[in-house]
């Protein structure tokens, strides 16, 4: 792919993302406690931004510790963000919050938040609703990261109005997709490319990336990458 993109997948959701003019960009760093993350990579000391798909645990990950070191921002659905801020720490400045249908613009990306069947919650608090974030790198790739989810139809539309080159599908099972249903949400994406996530890391996310993989090229026309946690996909 003729991207100046780079992006890693550090284990689980998470991801590391660096635009083309060196913005860094973590999405959902689920990264100490997550047994898949190399160790080199559990700490990050230089990061610009803090994307969240939604409020579990699992994906909000070491979003403070982070924060509070790097002073990075923070971007999350509106109920999430206040949560962050009132009850966790968060400082008011570092907080973007905006909501499904939305984007926010930066200096050489944007991000769009979608829809994502799923539930939300933080700490035992109710983060709003679960969102997908399609990250438009300017005059470069759009990667779609999709949360935790099920299939649903709107992914057509999403496929039709974004465009994305690189979709981030959930398929370990249990708790979102597993890999047949994933398979189907990229027929109805249509991406170039697609990457496994969400699977692996504990015992009950029991679906194979190979099966996606198979299932996925099969039926499709997306290349399915299955990168190792820690290793750059991208650039």
């Amino acid at each position: 792919m003729d991207t100046s993109v780079q992006a890693q997948w550090l284990g689980h959701s998470a991801f590391k993302l660096v635009s083309p003019k060196g913005t860094n960009i973590l999405v959902d760093p689920f990264l100490s406690g997550n047994p898949s993350t190399p160790d080199e990579y559990k700490q990050q000391d230089n990061v610009d931004y803090i994307l969240l798909t939604h409020g579990h645990e699992d994906h909000v990950g070491d979003t403070l510790d982070i924060a509070e070191k790097t002073g990075c921002k923070v971007v999350s659905m509106v109920e999430l963000s206040r949560l962050l801020v009132n009850k966790h720490g968060l400082e008011e400045e570092q907080a973007i919050e905006f909501n499904k249908g939305g984007t926010v613009a930066f200096d050489d990306f944007s991000v769009t938040m979608v829809d994502a069947n799923h539930s939300s919650s933080f700490q035992g608090d109710y983060a709003g609703e679960p969102g997908g974030l399609v990250i438009s790198f300017y005059d470069d790739i759009t990667f779609y990261h999709l949360g935790d989810t099920n299939i649903f139809y709107e992914l057509e539309l999403y496929g039709e109005l974004y465009e994305p080159d690189v979709v981030a599908v959930p398929m370990g099972d249990y708790y979102t997709m597993g890999p047949g249903e994933a398979a189907m949400a990229c027929d109805l994406l249509q991406a170039d490319y697609a990457v496994p996530i969400h699977y692996g890391t504990f015992p009950p996310l029991t679906g194979d990336p190979k099966d996606f993989k198979k299932y996925t090229e099969k039926s499709t026309d997306t290349e399915v990458w299955i990168p190792e946690a820690g290793e750059n996909f991208l650039g």
